[in-house]
């Protein structure tokens, strides 16, 4: 038999692979996916699949991610303006997250939201980028106010009882402002760069910029603002018939507003002005308007029954509001002011619109430790010197008023009035604190308080009145 040996194995020479090349890693990979060595050293970079662009650009690096500055806080959250439209104050309790760009509010906790939120559903954000952060006493009566004032209109309050939390939180959002604002981080926390097409150059990215709405400048009043504005208008040569030519002589020759108020066309208020400048101009100590209502309540007011504790029509009360505001002419004895109580609610609102109440702020606390003492001689000692060291202006508007009242009460059977309900009517029209602090209540009692028992030792506290 004839032996075939088996012919040895073809062996083809080895295909030599093509190894990305370490120059740059945005050239074009020639070879697949599956013939190239991977560096197992360095994290693998998406491929772009574009089918126009196969070349992988280089994507910036040194983009470090900062990690939020808070990781977190339930605070008291109200939106009181979006876009520069006021918004109706709702205080909510919401879980505040900071990062490196913007404040996040989630209903619940971080874990609650990662359990239980929704595909596409994404937290509240509010955009640092060239915000104002300041503390706040006139958009809420709560303590430990924080505003945030957004490029787009948008304001927020946050709040917390705990001084030091808020406080921290009032810090960390300053610094976030401060370092966006000094275009160190960009959208994404780190350094904003640009990268060219075609190289692995990276450039700097100009001062970033929001996508958001710029908040609406403030328009200005300035005269010569509005003509400088007419005279470059891009729509002149679409200016026909002349308006915009005329509207720039009418504004230039408009009299200014200290010629109006000489003239007497512009008249400064009497309601919401502040009793000492009041009674400059009036050259008095006491306001006129308040002379005539008590006047004309004890004419023919002290019977009428619940005497300033009903209240008079208020569409009347305004309208007599508005005629004295203008100093026109007024006859309280005209038949539209027939009701009394149009009258006493007219004496009451100007009480309540002074900007500084007829018991100052700063004798507020004295007044509500003085009727805390407890020996009645005491006290009347106590309230006498306080009443003695107020602004002539209201030490005499006080006397007047006080002495009115108690002759209110000598009617008692008819109007049915009584120093309790007196009081109640005019605590808190009187005198109130400067800053609410939270507890009206208590404030509340202290100025019902105060008031009856200077109604009831009137004559020891005032003296006899003047005649």
């Amino acid at each position: 038999m004839q032996n075939h040996s088996k012919p040895p194995p073809l062996v083809l020479p080895p295909v030599p692979l093509r190894v990305k090349s370490t120059k740059g890693s945005g050239e074009r990979l020639s070879q697949t996916k599956s013939m190239v060595i991977p560096d197992l050293d360095s994290p693998q970079k998406p491929i772009n699949r574009h089918r126009r662009n196969q070349s992988q650009h280089n994507i910036a690096q040194g983009v470090q991610q900062i990690q939020p500055v808070l990781h977190g806080e339930y605070l008291n959250k109200a939106k009181i303006c979006d876009g520069g439209r006021k918004q109706r104050k709702n205080w909510t309790s919401a879980w505040v997250v900071l990062n490196s760009s913007q404040l996040q509010f989630y209903k619940e906790s971080k874990q609650e939201v990662v359990a239980n939120l929704k595909p596409g559903c994404k937290p509240e954000g509010v955009d640092l980028c060239g915000a104002i952060v300041e503390w706040t006493r006139e958009k809420s009566s709560r303590k430990n106010v924080l505003e945030i004032i957004t490029r787009s209109g948008d304001e927020f309050l946050l709040q917390s009882d705990d001084y030091p939390i808020i406080s921290k939180w009032h810090d960390a959002i300053k610094r976030a402002v401060d370092r966006l604002s000094s275009g160190d981080v960009g959208p994404g926390g780190g350094k904003a760069t640009i990268q060219r097409a075609s190289s692995s150059e990276c450039l700097p990215r100009p001062a970033y910029e929001s996508t958001k709405p710029k908040a609406k400048e403030p328009k200005s009043e300035n005269r010569r603002s509005i003509i400088f504005k007419l005279n470059y208008s891009a729509s002149d040569s679409a200016d026909k018939s002349g308006v915009k030519n005329r509207l720039k002589k009418f504004i230039s020759r408009r009299p200014s507003m200290k010629t109006l108020q000489e003239k007497g066309i512009i008249k400064d208020r009497v309601f919401g002005c502040h009793m000492l400048t009041l009674c400059q101009r009036e050259g008095t100590t006491v306001p006129r308007f308040v002379q005539m209502c008590i006047k004309e309540v004890e004419k023919r007011g002290l019977d009428a029954d619940g005497i300033y504790r009903v209240s008079g029509n208020l569409a009347t009360i305004q309208k007599l509001r508005f005629i004295i505001d203008q100093e026109e002419e007024l006859n309280l004895d005209d038949v539209q002011w027939e009701d009394i109580h149009v009258i006493t609610g007219a004496l009451k609102m100007f009480f309540r619109e002074l900007p500084e109440p007829l018991f100052p702020f700063r004798f507020f606390d004295q007044f509500v430790e003085a009727i805390k003492t407890k020996e009645d001689r005491q006290k009347i000692q106590v309230l006498k010197k306080l009443v003695h060291n107020l602004p002539r202006p209201n030490h005499n508007t006080m006397k007047l008023l006080f002495h009115h009242l108690q002759r209110v009460l000598t009617k008692s059977r008819q109007n049915l009035m009584s120093s309790q309900s007196v009081s109640i009517v005019f605590g808190p029209t009187l005198l109130w604190p400067e800053l609410d602090m939270g507890n009206m209540a208590v404030n509340m009692v202290y100025q019902n308080q105060i008031v009856e028992f200077m109604l009831i030792e009137c004559l020891e506290i005032f003296g006899p009145e003047a005649k």
